[in-house]
């Protein structure tokens, strides 16, 4: 009898724990659900505006690497366009986590924002790679979309300005397109660098010591040759594309004498650069009022230019 009792307390605890364990993952996924949908930014869009969703731009490391894109109307000319890249040391961040397209969209222009491969899943150079074939994906699919080449701006945050200054830096050097071939006249209008690293090895080895960096450069950590070749400050030259350079001169995560150094080698080498200085700004999170005055900078600046 005793026994039999036994069993059957042992029986009831037993579907108690298995109860509990299923009420904890409901828990722990309702959890994980909402913290998405928190991360995710509303994008609104203007009277007109279509979008397109996670779109395949390419594939690569056994995994699909897609951009939203929204469309201004068709009015009957192609549209200028702003390639958006997010930030996070290659290694986190997505594109759901990017708004703040409004003033682009009234200004008339596409928006691309673009995932990349994050260094979990393929380190050094597939966050290039990735890069160059979104701007290859839009060069070859520019009348179906009705934007215009002539005027492709790239911009990115941190690591994703890095990226951008990359993308458009490297212009017709195709050694990182081999998974997006057959585009040979690939330029930029312009960049907008927004306190991005300029130089991958200092990054990793000079006042800062990122681990971010040698990590992203996985077993080229000790190869300073290999860290030039993908950092943008080895690419600057005479036909290198406008670019707008933003950094807060505070910044604890990526040195303001990367962009200081950046900028000088734009002047020197004579092309179109403007150099904006957010004094006592750290690495982004400016108040809403900065971030006002640095898209009215951007906008003079691409005015400038001729977009």
């Amino acid at each position: 009898m005793c026994s039999a009792r036994y069993v059957k307390i042992l029986f009831k605890m037993k579907n108690l724990f298995l109860t509990f364990l299923l009420l904890a993952a409901i828990s722990v996924h309702a959890q994980e659900a909402s913290d998405t949908a928190k991360a995710r930014k509303p994008i609104s869009m203007p009277k007109g505006f279509t979008k397109q969703l996670d779109v395949i731009y390419t594939h690569a490391s056994g995994m699909d690497v897609k951009m939203d894109i929204y469309l201004p109307p068709n009015q009957g000319k192609p549209t200028p366009v702003m390639m958006v890249i997010h930030g996070g040391a290659w290694a986190k961040g997505s594109k759901e986590t990017i708004g703040g397209f409004g003033p682009f969209f009234k200004a008339g222009f596409a928006i691309v924002n673009i995932d990349y491969r994050m260094v979990q899943v393929a380190k050094v150079p597939a966050a290039i790679e990735d890069t160059r074939c979104a701007l290859i994906y839009l060069i070859k699919n520019a009348a179906a979309l009705n934007i215009d080449t002539k005027k492709i701006v790239i911009m990115g945050t941190s690591a994703g300005a890095h990226l951008a200054l990359m993308g458009g830096l490297l212009a017709n050097d195709h050694r990182f397109d081999t998974n997006c071939p057959g585009v040979e006249n690939i330029k930029v209008a312009a960049i907008i660098d927004k306190y991005g690293i300029a130089d991958v090895w200092d990054w990793g080895y000079g006042v800062l010591h990122s681990k971010s960096a040698t990590n992203w450069l996985d077993t080229h950590a000790k190869d300073k040759a290999f860290a030039a070749s993908v950092s943008p400050n080895h690419y600057v030259n005479a036909s290198s594309p406008p670019t707008l350079i933003v950094h807060g001169n505070a910044d604890d995560h990526v040195p303001y004498q990367q962009s200081v150094d950046l900028y000088q080698q734009f002047l020197k080498a004579g092309v179109k650069t403007e150099f904006m200085t957010v004094e006592g700004g750290k690495h982004g999170g400016f108040t809403r009022e900065k971030n006002d005055e640095i898209n009215e900078h951007i906008f003079a600046f691409l005015k400038s230019i001729g977009i």
